[in-house]
């Protein structure tokens, strides 16, 4: 079907009448561009970051389009409406440039136009992300299948910081998990959480779109139907501790709920967040160090895996106090070692007896301060912290 496009270039302050006076004259809808849309832009409070500087936009006054199907008459309404313009005036309304012109418009299925591109595609070493209007089968037996139709939610599982999120749910998850998903989107890491073994898992969104859209998608993956999906502002007022809580939005969202994920962590539990940018990285390290978060390789800026230890936030001051304290040991092993050697004589048993006993107190007290103040991440990188795509 073909449109006729009718636009008029006015000012700011006349863009709601204008478009009232096309709709009066049969048009289907209108579309409407206004400088000061942009002048007086502000960050929307699902904390999307755009630069005003970087848009594409006119600089002055607004253009109103109105749609008419191809077979309106138009040369019946193009008078009534330069007629209702040019009065607006009158009732104290600048109509600016007030240049109209006419083109034709084809139209285009642009809702479901992107769907061609949108293909099967392998995330992880067992994920494959699948839309649900491609038949697909897996490949091998160790495949899973995540069947995905993004809706109005963004989020197809393809874009760089959810491949990484899901590669290191696929690294840290082991089976019997709590897991919590912040700003769940279209739900793939909710899904893939529970393919990969989590036992509860629990997905938030401020959006009610995007929620929505993930409660249809877990309806398309059975495996995901028990996952508790639902609004809500991060993690305030929630209560479930977590093995692992996942978020893959931007920074500046991020930091606002770091302290909750501490709250919420179980000991050992992991953080794992993307969606930042190298700008923003500095920030956000800052912040976790803050509350006692030990960072294990952030990749390229866009994730990072976190490790909670019981005494993340005081290991420099245990490191500190340790001082003192091992004075005080080493005190007390020169005097006990001293007085059983004056009973044994200087032997070869009382030096026997004096290693063993600097070996009993020595290494144990070595070994708990570097406990407490070493990185977890080092210790147990060999197994739960390595994230493959770190090199990448």
């Amino acid at each position: 079907m073909k449109w006729t496009e009718v636009k008029v270039e006015t000012a700011s302050e006349a863009v709601e009448a204008i478009s009232n006076i096309m709709m009066e004259a049969g048009a289907s809808g209108v579309a409407i561009e206004d400088a000061l849309d942009i002048e007086n832009f502000e960050s929307d409070l699902y904390g999307e970051i755009l630069d005003k500087e970087q848009f594409t936009h006119i600089k002055e006054g607004a253009i109103v389009m109105a749609y008419f199907p191809e077979t309106t008459f138009l040369p019946e309404i193009l008078p009534f409406m330069k007629e209702n313009i040019l009065r607006l005036p009158e009732y104290g309304l600048s109509i600016g440039k007030n240049e109209m012109t006419i083109s034709e418009v084809a139209e285009s299925d642009w809702a479901t136009a992107w769907k061609k591109y949108y293909h099967p595609v392998r995330v992880t070493r067992f994920l494959t992300i699948v839309p649900s209007w491609e038949a697909y089968h897996a490949q091998d037996e160790a495949e899973k299948i995540i069947t995905l139709d993004p809706g109005m939610a963004f989020g197809t599982g393809t874009h760089p910081t959810t491949r990484l999120t899901l590669q290191a749910l696929e690294t840290v998850l082991r089976g019997g998990e709590t897991v919590l998903d912040v700003g769940t989107g279209s739900g793939v890491l909710s899904i893939a959480s529970r393919y990969l073994g989590a036992k509860d898992v629990y997905a938030y969104d401020l959006d009610e779109v995007a929620v929505a859209a993930a409660k249809e998608n877990m309806d398309l993956n059975p495996i995901a139907a028990d996952v508790h999906v639902s609004a809500n502002d991060l993690l305030k007022g929630i209560d479930h501790s977590a093995d692992v809580i996942v978020a893959n939005i931007l920074a500046d969202i991020i930091v606002l709920m770091i302290e909750d994920a501490w709250r919420l962590l179980k000991q050992d539990g992991t953080f794992i967040i993307s969606g930042i940018i190298e700008d923003k990285k500095a920030m956000v390290l800052e912040a976790l160090t803050k509350v006692g978060f030990v960072v294990d390789d952030p990749v390229m800026g866009w994730l990072s895996g976190k490790v909670k230890t019981r005494w993340g936030r005081y290991r420099h001051w245990i490191a500190i106090c340790s001082i003192p304290f091992g004075i005080s040991l080493f005190m007390l092993f020169t005097v006990v070692g001293e007085s059983y050697s004056a009973r044994l004589g200087w032997t070869t048993g009382a030096y026997i007896l004096n290693s063993i006993m600097f070996t009993m107190i020595a290494i144990p007290y070595i070994s708990l301060v570097g406990v407490m103040t070493n990185d977890p991440a080092e210790r147990l990188k060999a197994n739960t912290f390595r994230f493959p795509m770190a090199k990448a």
